[in-house]
Order: C-alpha cells, then structure tokens, then sequence
C-alpha cells in the first residue's frame, strides 16, 4: 500500500491580515501563514516533519506559488531524510481545489491512497494519521474530525453583525471537519472530475467526495491540538502546544 501526502500551500493568507491585531512579529514580514515561524521555523516545515516521520507515507506532495517552487524545494529536502519515496514541490493553483488537483496531477503513479492535509496543521498526532488511514483502508474514505463543544444556531441575515436566530442545531450528529483526509486514489480524481464537469467548489475534499454516488465517508475522532493556524490570535497557542511537545 503507497500512501502519499499532499500539501496545499499555496494561499495567500487573508485571514491574518483582517481585523487590527497584527501579524505577530515572527512571521518575518509575511502574511502567508505556512511560512510564518514558528520556534524559528516555517509551519510548513513543522507540519513536513510530521508526515515524514509516519511509518506509513510513502511520499509528499506540496503545492505551492509558482514563484516559490525553487526556494520551497530547498527548504524541504533537508526534512525528506527517512521518507521512502519523494518529497515534490509543484505549482498550486487560484484556490485549495485547484492546488490539491494539479498536486494528484504529479503523484507516484502506484500511488493507492492519498491524505490531504492542511500545511498550517503542524500539530496532528502519529496515531490519528494511523487510525484515519486504516479507516480510509477499510473503507475507501475517512477523515479526522472533533465534536462541536458550543451550542450551534442557524441564522439568517449577516452573520457579521444583525444576523437573526432562526434554529438552533443538535451536536448529536454534528462533527467540525479537519485534516488530513485520506481516500483511495480513484475515489479521489473521481470525485476532481465530478467537481469539475459540474463546476463545483467544495470547502473541502470530503466535500467533492461525498458526491459520489454509493461513496460514504468515515469519520474518526481527532483532537482539539490539531489546529488550523489561520488568525494572528492562533500563533499564541500554537507556541504553547510547541512547548508541550518539546519541552
């Protein structure tokens, strides 16, 4: 069984330029999130480090800005040390559907399983990359997910402000999606196909998956330290799981 990992690096990261806390000093001048350091090192080489050090990838693929493909290439072989087949570096594209597209474009092609995984998630665990790819095994398509803690409301009208309550919604069958998600190959470029003759655009790649007819999707449980680094507020945690890691 090869299993392959793709990275998609390749946004401009909005979100952290929004609102008035700023972008925290480390980031070195950058508002791309997965180059901002963290401990003296880019996220994305942080989240790199993770898969690499599973017994189980065979190979890593990151999609990024065409412009950072040399420079990125250079940061990364020095991290491929114990990883079975490659580490690639390729061009991503206008959005995360389209990155993780031209990325399955450049895959192994014995590749049997392949994990999407968001490159700003530099905390995910060896056992929930095991647990999700045996489902995926098992199963043709699994990813990681956390059950909600808040109350959730459906609203109506701006949810940025005035927005008016209209339902709220039982947790009981509620999970908030993350990463990695793991699926057959197949299943996969199936489902990139299906997107793209229809012209739709998924949040995410379980959301094309789930598309498919007579395909379902396996959930397993995962953890609230695997978090997205998406706001300036979120680097402040990110140090301190750091630190609990590597104390």
């Amino acid at each position: 069984m090869k299993l392959a990992v793709i990275l998609p690096a390749a946004g401009l990261g909005t979100r952290m330029l929004k609102g008035t806390v700023p972008v925290p000093a480390e980031s070195s001048g950058t508002s791309r999130k997965q180059f901002m350091l963290l401990e003296g090192e880019p996220i994305l080489v942080h989240t790199v480090r993770k898969f690499v050090a599973s017994p189980l990838v065979y190979e890593i693929v990151v999609a990024v800005r065409e412009d950072d493909i040399e420079w990125v290439r250079e940061l990364l072989t020095p991290e491929t040390k114990g990883l079975l087949g490659e580490l690639k570096v390729v061009a991503g594209g206008q959005s995360r559907q389209q990155s993780v597209e031209h990325a399955l474009a450049a895959l192994d092609p014995a590749t049997d399983f392949v994990a999407v995984h968001d490159a700003v998630r530099p905390f995910i665990e060896l056992d929930t990359i095991r647990r999700v790819v045996e489902e995926a095994v098992l199963n043709g398509a699994a990813i990681v997910g956390i059950v909600p803690v808040d109350t959730v409301k459906q609203v109506s009208g701006a949810q940025a402000g005035g927005a008016r309550v209209r339902s709220t919604i039982s947790r009981e069958h509620l999970v908030l999606a993350q990463t990695p998600q793991v699926f057959r190959v197949d299943l996969l470029r199936r489902a990139y196909e299906a997107a793209d003759a229809d012209n739709f655009t998924g949040t995410d790649e379980s959301s094309l998956v789930e598309r498919l007819d007579q395909v379902e999707v396996s959930v397993i449980l995962g953890s609230e330290r695997n978090i997205k680094i998406t706001k300036p507020a979120d680097m402040d945690l990110a140090r301190l799981i750091y630190s609990q890691e590597h104390p």
